[in-house]
């Protein structure tokens, strides 16, 4: 029993050096920091924030990652979610976006924040700056709302 154990251990760990050099692409592309959603839209220093603190390392090219970001298979999990996040909605282009998608971008942020669906549980779970109150919740929502209606 002891010398199926060692094997599996062995096996086990030399699986685990080998998924090692499966990195994630951390690449940014090349982009105009000045059309950058804070840049353009100059929120006050709370929203921006929370913005920078709970939406910006999944929804921009500004991530953060953190070290486990840099073991797999968590990078792997971690290069998925921001990847999803910057397909979605990509604060880092919002001057690329016309009217029409930045009201639908918009939308999609009060809706999802309303169904408190972002910041992500699991996120906010591994990041504690990203949990928003329901004060600030509110007054994103509400800022998110302004600017939909001035659009």
């Amino acid at each position: 029993m002891k010398k199926w154990f060692k094997r599996i251990s062995v096996f086990l760990l030399i699986g685990f050096i080998v998924i090692q050099f499966f990195r994630i692409d951390k690449s940014v592309p090349e982009y105009s920091k000045s059309n950058d959603f804070v840049a353009i839209e100059n929120p006050d220093k709370n929203i921006s924030s929370i913005l920078t603190n709970a939406c910006y390392d999944c929804h921009s090219y500004e991530t953060n990652y953190p070290w486990y970001a840099e073991v797999a298979p968590f990078s792997w999990w971690i290069g998925e979610h921001v990847e999803e996040g910057r397909k979605h909605f990509n604060f880092s282009l919002w001057g690329d976006y016309d009217a029409g998608k930045k009201d639908h971008k918009l939308e999609e942020c009060i809706s999802e924040i309303e169904k408190n669906k972002m910041p992500d549980a699991n996120y906010v779970r591994m990041h504690s700056a990203a949990k928003i109150s329901d004060e600030d919740k509110n007054n994103l929502l509400a800022y998110f709302q302004k600017l939909r209606s001035e659009l």
